[in-house]
C-alpha cells in the first residue's frame, strides 16, 4: 500500500465562479488525483527488459529466418509422414551450413520461383499484358522445357515499370555478390589477390560499370585490369574466358576472375510484340563466377586446364546480325526481338565453328573420313553425291555443356551432332531447373556434371554457346582431378531428383 501511495499525487484545481445553478456566483474547486508511472530505471525488473532487448537484437536474423525455413521444409516434405519429417529436418540440417541458409534467405526476399500457372496469373495481375499476349506466353511456356523452380525477380510483377536502373542494380548485386562470395570462400583467396576482372552482361550496362561495382564492393586493388563486356549475347561467357586468358598470358603469376550474368528485370518486355515476348518466357536469373590462374603453385589444386578456344562470328551476314535484335516496338517499349531464322542461323554458325574445332580435337580416323567425304562431294557433286559426313564428337569429348537456350534449340543440336540423351542431359536439366540463364548456363551444366560426380581425371569437357551477333563459341577443358559433390553446388537442394523426364 505504501508503494501504491507513493505513485499517487493530488492537485486542487480552481474552476472559477459558477455562472448558473444553485452555486451561481460562488467560487468552485476540484481535486485531481494523478497516478505516476513507475520509475523503470530504478525497477528491479528492468534487467529482464534489457535481456529481452539484447536477445532480440543478437538473434534477430535467426528469428526472421525460422518462418522461412519452416516454409522451405514444408514445401519439400509436404508428402512426408510425421516420423519422416524429423528425419528430413535432421538430414537437411546436416547437409546445409548456416552461411548457405542465410544466403538463401537473402536471395529468397528478392527472387521468386513460380510454376507456369503462377507465371501467367502474376503476369495477368500486373496489368501489363492483354489476354492475347498472355495466351501466347502460356503456349511458349508449356513447350519451353522449363520447370517450376527457375528464379525470377519479384519486381517484374509490379504494375509499375521495373526496367529501371535501380531494379537492375539491385538484381545485379544480388546474383553477382552471391556468386563471388562463394568463389572467394571456396578458392580461399582474397579479392585483393585478383589481378584481372572480366564481367559480361549483355543488356544491362550502367555507369559506373558492373566491373566497377565489384571493385568498389570488395575494395579491390587499384592496379586491377578490369573489363566490362556488353551487348555480346549468350556466348559472351566464353569470350570473357578468351579475354582473361590473353590478360593472364601478358601478366604472369596472376589471378583472373570471370563473371557472367544477365539481368531479367531490366529487360522485361511489357508490350504485345510476340517476337519480343519470347525472352520473357525463357530468360531467368543466374550468375557464374570462375577463377583462372597462371600461378605455378595452383597447378596441383586446379580443377580444369584450358586446352582450346574457338570463336566464330557471322555478323557480316545481315540476317545473322538481326537474328537477335534489341529495339522498340510500336508502343515504344524496349525489347529483345527473336527472329524465326534463329535455328537456321545458329546451325550455320555451329557448322563454321566445329569445322575449325574439329582438327584440334578429333582423332585422326574421324578427320580422314570427313576429308574423304568432302573430296567425294567435290569430285562427283550433284544429287548422287553422298551426304556430308558428321564427325563423331563423342570420340573427342566425354562431357557436353551446350548452352540451354530452349528445348527446340537443344533438339536440333542433338540431332545434328548425333548426340545421345546422356550427352545433352546436363543441358536439358539446367533448362528445366534454372531456365535460360544466358552466358552463365554452361557453368550450371558443368556444376550438374560435377554434382553427379561424372567428371573424372583426364576427361574432356566441351562447352558450346551461341548468341546475338550472330556468334558461336567453343571452349575445351581437361579435368585435372575427379569431381566430388560439395555443399557449394547450385544443384545441392535438388540434385537427387534429377534427371527428370521431359
Amino acid at each position: 500500500m505504501a508503494g501504491e501511495q507513493a505513485l499517487l499525487s493530488t492537485e486542487i484545481v480552481n474552476r472559477g465562479i459558477e455562472s448558473s445553478g444553485p452555486d451561481a456566483g460562488s467560487l468552485t474547486f476540484s481535486v485531481r488525483v494523478r497516478r505516476r508511472l513507475p520509475d523503470f530505471v530504478q525497477s528491479v525488473n528492468l534487467k529482464y527488459v534489457k535481456l529481452g532487448y539484447h536477445y532480440l537484437i543478437n538473434h534477430a536474423i535467426y528469428l526472421a529466418t525460422i518462418p522461412v525455413l519452416v516454409l522451405v521444409f514444408s514445401a519439400e516434405v509436404g508428402s512426408i509422414s510425421r516420423e519422416g519429417l524429423w528425419n528430413k529436418i535432421w538430414e537437411d540440417t546436416a547437409r546445409y551450413d548456416l552461411a548457405t541458409l542465410l544466403a538463401f534467405f537473402g536471395v529468397l526476399v528478392f527472387t521468386l520461383s513460380v510454376s507456369k500457372e503462377d507465371f501467367i496469373e502474376l503476369a495477368r495481375k500486373s496489368g501489363k499484358f492483354d489476354e492475347a499476349s498472355l495466351e501466347f506466353q502460356n503456349r511458349i511456356l508449356e513447350a519451353s522445357g522449363i520447370g517450376d523452380e527457375a528464379y525470377i525477380p519479384q519486381a517484374i510483377w509490379s504494375p509499375e515499370n521495373c526496367s529501371t536502373m535501380k531494379e537492375g542494380r539491385a538484381e545485379a548485386s544480388t546474383v553477382i555478390f552471391g556468386a563471388l562470395d562463394e568463389l572467394f570462400e571456396k578458392c580461399r583467396i582474397r579479392p585483393k589477390d585478383v589481378g584481372v576482372l572480366v564481367v559480361n552482361c549483355s543488356l544491362f550496362n550502367p555507369t559506373p560499370s558492373l566491373s566497377a561495382m565489384i571493385v568498389n564492393h570488395y575494395k579491390m586493388r587499384g592496379n586491377i585490369l578490369s573489363f566490362n563486356l556488353g551487348g555480346m549475347g549468350c556466348s559472351a561467357g566464353i569470350i570473357s574466358i578468351d579475354l582473361a586468358r590473353d590478360m593472364l598470358q601478358a601478366n604472369p603469376n596472376n589471378y583472373a576472375v570471370v563473371v557472367s550474368t544477365e539481368m531479367v528485370s531490366f529487360n522485361w518486355y511489357p508490350g504485345r510484340n510476340r517476337s519480343m515476348l519470347i525472352p520473357n518466357c525463357y530468360f531467368r536469373m543466374g550468375c557464374s563466377a570462375v577463377l583462372l590462374s597462371n600461378r605455378r603453385p595452383d597447378f596441383r589444386r586446379a580443377k580444369y586446364r584450358l586446352e582450346h578456344l574457338v570463336r566464330t562470328h557471322k555478323g557480316a551476314d545481315d540476317r545473322s546480325f538481326r537474328c537477335v535484335y534489341q529495339e522498340e516496338d510500336e508502343q515504344k517499349y524496349k525489347g529483345l526481338s527473336i527472329s524465326k531464322d534463329l535455328v537456321e542461323v545458329g546451325g550455320n554458325a555451329l557448322k563454321a565453328n566445329i569445322t575449325t574445332l574439329g582438327p584440334l580435337v578429333l582423332p585422326f580416323s574421324e578427320q580422314l573420313l570427313f576429308f574423304a567425304t568432302l573430296v567425294r562431294r567435290q569430285v562427283f557433286g550433284g544429287k548422287d553425291a553422298s551426304k556430308p559426313y558428321i564427325p563423331d564428337y563423342k570420340l573427342a569429348f566425354e562431357h557436353f555443356c551446350v548452352h540451354a537456350a530452349s528445348k527446340t534449340v537443344l533438339d536440333e543440336l542433338q540431332r545434328n551432332l548425333e548426340l545421345s540423351d546422356k550427352n545433352v542431359e546436363a543441358s536439358r536439366m539446367t533448362l528445366h531447373r534454372f531456365g535460360n540463364t544466358s552466358s552463365s548456363s554452361i557453368w550450371y551444366e558443368l556444376a550438374y556434371l560435377e554434382g553427379k560426380e561424372r567428371v573424372k581425371r583426364g576427361d574432356r569437357v566441351w562447352q558450346l554457346a551461341f548468341g546475338s551477333g550472330f556468334k558461336c563459341n567453343s571452349v575445351v577443358w581437361r579435368s585435372m582431378r575427379r569431381s566430388r559433390r560439395t555443399n557449394r553446388n547450385p544443384w545441392l537442394d535438388c540434385l537427387d531428383r534429377y534427371p527428370v523426364p521431359l
